[in-house]
């Protein structure tokens, strides 16, 4: 009998490792508790056990990798340089791709009260350069035990606004794969975005980077993959529209179907029963 018990405890533990780790991701490191896509954001999100951290980057006119979800200076979260809050009429007048590194970190980004995100804590903060974050957090998560996290990096891009709000597609690649590739990241590096041209060149000239498609429509992952032109390491798509057969038909093409942004415990519950491979949420502590 002891010989059965323990095989069995082997044969159990062979099937829990065998299995894929579902993907904890903080999205903008923990939006709903941290001022977005700050250093401070994202060593909360580790504290808090998330596996990757879901993050976004535009240019500078000195050509910096700047950690920002928006192209400019959002009036939700930015005071000028004076304290004056930025404004939603000239928030858009406010490009950073016109601003050098040095002139968008005097914005700051951690101040102004965002309604929409009543838990969030408030203090100084600005946007980093992606370089400072990723060195930031890796020195953080070893002096404190923690396990090194994915960076899920987010290219900004649309063709509408190349040369205008950001580089064209290679020069954008060029200057994120710059700053990533001397970090030697390997498989903690997923490249993500909803413009699929920076996707494309990534897979055609760094075939090891991990790439994760963002989508924001109602169309079957086979449209939206026929205007991809690949099949990517991850389809992730806005949460509303996973039924059981976008994870059937993710799975089947060998993707991980891993959905954005999921920020209730019950959603996230039924969304994981679906069977997806992990969450995007602003609230991590939900997990």
């Amino acid at each position: 009998m002891k010989n059965i018990g323990l095989l069995a405890l082997l044969l159990g533990s062979h099937l829990l490792m065998g299995q894929p780790k579902f993907d904890r991701q903080g999205h903008r490191g923990c939006r709903g508790l941290m001022p977005e896509n700050t250093i401070q954001a994202m060593k909360k999100a580790i504290d808090l056990g998330v596996q990757t951290l879901e993050m976004d980057v535009v240019i500078s006119k000195d050509k910096q990798v700047v950690v920002s979800h928006d192209t400019y200076m959002s009036s939700h979260i930015a005071l000028k340089p004076d304290g004056a809050p930025v404004t939603a009429e000239e928030e858009k007048q406010i490009i950073l791709y016109q601003l050098t590194y040095a002139q968008i970190r005097k914005f700051d980004v951690g101040t102004k009260p965002y309604p929409e995100f009543s838990q969030q804590q408030k203090f100084a903060a600005y946007k980093p350069l992606l370089s400072e974050l990723i060195d930031s957090v890796d020195t953080y998560a070893k002096a404190k035990g923690l396990p090194l996290p994915v960076f899920n990096i987010e290219i900004k891009s649309a063709p509408a606004t190349d040369g205008v709000n950001h580089p064209e597609p290679k020069e954008f690649v060029d200057l994120v794969m710059a700053v990533c590739q001397p970090k030697k990241l390997g498989k903690r590096l997923t490249i993500q975005s909803f413009d699929v041209r920076p996707l494309q060149l990534i897979h055609a000239q760094f075939s090891e980077i991990s790439l994760s498609y963002l989508t924001a429509n109602t169309k079957s992952p086979a449209e939206n993959l026929a205007t991809l032109g690949f099949t990517p390491h991850t389809y992730s798509p806005y949460y509303k529209t996973v039924t059981g057969e976008t994870v059937k038909t993710c799975h089947q093409q060998g993707m991980l179907l891993i959905p954005w942004t999921v920020n209730t415990k019950a959603e996230i519950e039924s969304l994981t029963q679906l069977g997806v491979d992990g969450i995007i949420t602003d609230y991590p502590n939900l997990f």
